[in-house]
């Protein structure tokens, strides 16, 4: 097993907005109780072990920092970070690069993020190390392009048997990309020294084809959760039965996937993904657009973080908070398109991020950061440069009441 080197970058640049004007973008949603900043068990028989919960605000934004473009860290080029988690106990935080060897084998770093805990005060990032993720067989994955490549999109820790969790999008061939080849899409345990501690079944329905059956390219696994009873994951945008991606005029409807502590598939639950923000321009132009990361808010509720791009417009970021209490399991469920009647999430409003620091960036990446001792928890999300100059890696940080 290779582990890099560990440096030390720490960057000092700090955007502080007032509480007054982060308040004037909130929509009050529903709060989970957090312990250290993730929320709290619920009793075993899943009623709530907690109060009831009282509304979740962002209370202050506590500032911005940037990493240098391809900066080098633990001798790898730094990068396309697409999902972060923190172990609550030590303090380190885990970082994700979607980085498919076209600098460096698939990896993730360890680093800190110095959050002030008396003032909240947002400091610094500091990355220290760098571990390329391990196949089955013990050597690195592939690069893009190859059969079995992979693609991480995203990076929980675990703190009850102390692995990590990462999805792989995956590739398959369409219409615009004829000759990729097909690689799976998967979720992988991981030891923090980056060796294959296993892997979660992926349902039939979710598996990637080389014709218009089952998620699109790039619409694969971006957002991952792991919860008390045990992991949740949600594809980017509909699957080909599922119906189209969004429009400025319709939104599109998207799988929450739920396995329990054991591995097994328990239930699948439809997440209505918003309408387009805007147009492209020129009309026709290119979009993407979908669920790039969720984040266990305690019982059975869950942020969403929903990101667009928009071609001659640029990127579009909103937070939600949802509930899969009420909803039809969809598992069994061939098709969500067409006159199927089901009931989806609920899902409310929490805010534009696009509101906090300009222009938006392409943020992939949310985790809970420690309790303050003002008794706020922190919120972190984070940007994918896609090792283009013209964007950058990001680090938004925020303080929450009614947690």
């Amino acid at each position: 097993m290779r582990r890099v080197a560990a440096i030390d970058v720490d960057v000092n640049r700090v955007m502080w907005r007032g509480a007054a004007a982060a308040a004037a973008v909130l929509a009050a949603v529903a709060g989970a109780a957090l312990a250290d900043g993730r929320p709290r068990a619920e009793a075993a028989d899943g009623a709530a072990a907690r109060p009831a919960a009282r509304a979740l605000q962002i209370t202050r934004f506590l500032g911005e920092q940037r990493l240098p473009h391809m900066m080098k860290a633990g001798g790898t080029t730094f990068g396309g970070i697409s999902g972060i988690d923190r172990d609550p106990r030590t303090g380190t935080w885990y970082l994700i690069s979607d980085d498919r060897w076209r600098y460096d084998p698939a990896r993730f770093y360890t680093g800190r993020l110095d959050i002030d805990p008396a003032t909240g005060r947002f400091g610094g990032v500091r990355i220290s190390g760098a571990v390329t993720l391990r196949r089955p067989g013990g050597g690195p994955y592939p690069a893009f392009g190859e059969p079995g490549s992979a693609d991480p999109e995203t990076i929980r820790f675990d703190p009850r048997t102390r692995r990590l969790l990462w999805g792989s999008e995956g590739d398959r061939p369409d219409e615009g990309h004829p000759g990729i080849p097909l690689s799976p899409m998967s979720l992988n345990w991981a030891r923090t020294d980056g060796r294959h501690a296993g892997g979660l079944r992926v349902p039939p329905p979710l598996r990637l084809t080389t014709d218009h059956r089952g998620p699109r390219r790039n619409f694969g696994f971006e957002a991952l959760a792991v919860t008390p009873h045990g992991v949740a994951a949600m594809v980017e945008g509909p699957r080909y039965e599922d119906g189209e991606p969004p429009t400025v005029r319709h939104g599109a409807l998207t799988r929450l996937t739920l396995w329990d502590r054991a591995g097994r598939v328990r239930a699948q639950y439809a997440y209505p993904v918003d309408p387009l923000p805007a147009a492209p321009r020129p009309a026709g132009g290119a979009t993407d657009s979908g669920v790039s990361e969720i984040l266990d808010a305690g019982g059975h509720r869950f942020l969403a973080l929903e990101r667009s791009w928009l071609e001659g417009v640029g990127y579009k970021a909103r937070l939600y908070e949802f509930d899969v209490r009420g909803a039809t399991d969809v598992l069994h469920r061939d098709s969500l398109a067409g006159d199927a009647r089901f009931r989806p999430v609920r899902k409310r409003l929490v805010a534009d991020l696009g509101a906090f620091a300009t222009p938006t960036q392409n943020l992939e990446a949310l985790a809970w950061g420690p309790r303050l001792r003002s008794g706020e928890c922190t919120l972190v999300a984070a940007s994918d440069d896609n090792f283009d100059q013209r964007e950058v890696t990001q680090f938004l940080a925020f303080a929450v009441r009614g947690c």
